[in-house]
């Protein structure tokens, strides 16, 4: 029998973490703790088993280590108390109860209600109908079919698996184009149009992608509140106007289609969408529905409503109006799954700060930052912050791994406000999805399909992720700059 390696990985990682020993400055305790989350973010990157699980472990062997709460200091006499049974288990469990794991949770469910009432279905024929006459057309039927759904499904995998994908994958046939056969004729362009769109969407919208409100959680425990639902969209809206008017021009030059017209397709998605005659009862209600969650999420602050308490009242909604049943809500195993996975990361990536190591690792490494120009400071950041998702196959295990990391090194740069720094690292996190075919959720759908084979699709990565990052740094990062003192 053949032994996986992979399974192996984290505990030998960990073991080996811990056998160099803490450094000064750190407690035993502080290094288990340390040792704990290097074997977790090597399990989340080469996912032998299922990251949930792998979360469930981490969170349980600290519990049982009794390191990652906040040590509880005598007042007396300054000495940290021992960590009791009640103080491990009650941070183990403190991320099922964290307001933003279940609004990602709920947005998952919302997603459901797209799929069962055809809703979502409906305006991608549309789209295609009407734009899909010309290649190029087609290319921003897929973009702006992404654009709508993106606030309402903030999983880009769930978006694309559920909605685009089906359209692509019905349309490339009928040119005869496959992934080993003539896959330049229409379906590469399709393809990298529906992936490379997919990550602007993610950037654009706090709800576009589910580790963006993860990534603001996170940093808002490491001490940097960045930006809620409107922030986010008006900091990245110039880049984001841009990057989506240009991604399907880009596209038709690095992976042009050798069909240049498909009037077969709009005729095609024209006929689809007359059999679904009128708008249903379902469809009807899930659009109002939409816009009620849309106007209260933009406006959460003015109706004095939390953003999570606005998903719950949408899943109740729909099972109201019968889009989705009970038994829907207890058979999305995507959503359960999630919801596991984010309650292990909130605590462990918490426990990081707990336990010191984050303060340690800022008097380590703060002191080359604090000698940069801040704008170089930030620049620097920046690029490392994108380009360490080379080496993670999760938009949430590098959210998990790096954003208090990074939270931390930009409290250490003098003469900048820290939300505003934080705030330019993380909304181009979904336009960087595009280095690799496993940076972010929809990655590997879109590679699985063949029609972009592996070179091609490392190569087209980087070109994109040039082309995003520069005029995310040259429009973006002015733009942020000028409209957050605003904002106040």
């Amino acid at each position: 029998m053949k032994l996986n390696w992979k399974l192996f990985a984290p505990l030998v990682v960990a073991i080996l973490v811990w056998l160099i020993g803490a450094p000064e400055g750190l407690s035993p305790n502080s290094w288990i703790y340390v040792s704990i989350f290097a074997g977790l973010v090597v399990g989340l990157i080469l996912e032998p088993i299922p990251p949930a699980f792998i979360g469930i472990i981490a969170v349980t062997v600290s519990m049982l280590f009794k390191v990652g709460p906040a040590p509880i200091v005598d007042k007396a006499t300054g000495v940290a108390k021992a960590i009791t049974d009640a103080q491990a288990i009650s941070w183990g469990l403190s991320g099922f109860s964290n307001a933003i794991v279940w609004l990602i949770f709920a947005a998952f469910m919302i997603g459901i209600g797209y799929e069962n009432s055809g809703l979502g279905r409906r305006i991608a024929l549309f789209l295609v109908a009407k734009l899909g006459k010309s290649s190029l057309g087609l290319g921003y039927a897929i973009a702006i079919t992404d654009l709508v759904l993106a606030p309402f499904i903030p999983s880009n995998a769930a978006r694309s698996g559920g909605t685009i994908y089906p359209i692509v994958s019905s349309i490339c046939p009928m040119f005869d184009s496959y992934p080993d056969k003539n896959p330049r004729k229409i379906g590469s362009y399709l393809n990298w149009v529906a992936l490379a769109t997919t990550c602007v969407s993610s950037s654009i919208f706090l709800t576009g992608a589910a580790p963006n409100p993860l990534a603001l959680e996170l940093s808002a425990k490491s001490g940097i509140v960045a930006a809620n639902w409107g922030t986010w969209f008006l900091a990245f809206l110039p880049v984001g106007i841009i990057l989506f008017i240009i991604t399907p021009l880009l596209t038709y030059v690095f992976c042009k289609p050798e069909v240049k017209g498909s009037p077969e397709i709009a005729a095609w998605a024209k006929d689809e969408y007359k059999k679904l005659g009128s708008m249903t009862r379902s469809e009807i209600f899930m659009a109002l529905i939409s816009v009620l969650a849309l106007v209260l999420w933009i406006g959460a602050s003015t109706f004095k409503i939390n953003p999570t308490t606005t998903a719950l009242i949408v899943i109740i909604l729909m099972i109201f109006t019968k889009i989705m049943t009970w038994q829907d809500f207890l058979a999305n195993k995507p959503a359960w799954n999630v919801l596991t996975w984010f309650a292990t990361l909130v605590p462990m990536a918490s426990g990081l700060k707990n336990v010191g190591f984050l303060e340690w690792l800022a008097k380590s490494a703060g002191g080359s930052l604090v000698s940069l120009d801040p704008t170089m400071a930030v620049l620097g950041l920046l690029l490392a912050f994108c380009l360490l998702r080379y080496f993670f196959a999760s938009g949430t295990a590098y959210v998990t791994a790096m954003v208090g990391l990074f939270a931390t090194l930009i409290l250490q740069i003098p003469g900048v406000d820290p939300a505003q720094v934080m705030l330019i690292l993380l909304v181009p996190m979904g336009i960087m999805g595009i280095l690799t075919p496993y940076g972010t959720g929809h990655s590997p759908i879109w590679f699985a399909s063949g029609y972009n084979k592996g070179p091609e699709f490392w190569k087209l990565g980087a070109i994109f992720g040039i082309i995003y990052l520069a005029i995310f740094i040259v429009v973006g990062i002015p733009w942020i700059q000028f409209v957050m003192p605003l904002l106040g």
